[in-house]
């Protein structure tokens, strides 16, 4: 699973950015751990980047 951090990087945004399409449902699924922090796991970013890919 990535952090936040790891997905912001990869995705070339700032953590404000993924905030904001989390809050308007444009970033892939999250999970959201007791503590209060957000992981993806891998294969659900790659998925979410396919389907962008074939949007554009």
């Amino acid at each position: 699973m990535l952090t936040l951090p790891e997905v912001c990087e990869e995705l070339g945004i700032s953590p404000s950015t993924f905030y904001d399409w989390r809050a308007k449902g444009r970033a892939p699924k999250c999970i959201k751990l007791p503590n209060g922090g957000i992981r993806v796991r891998r294969s659900v970013l790659e998925s979410w980047l396919n389907d962008r890919e074939d949007a554009a």
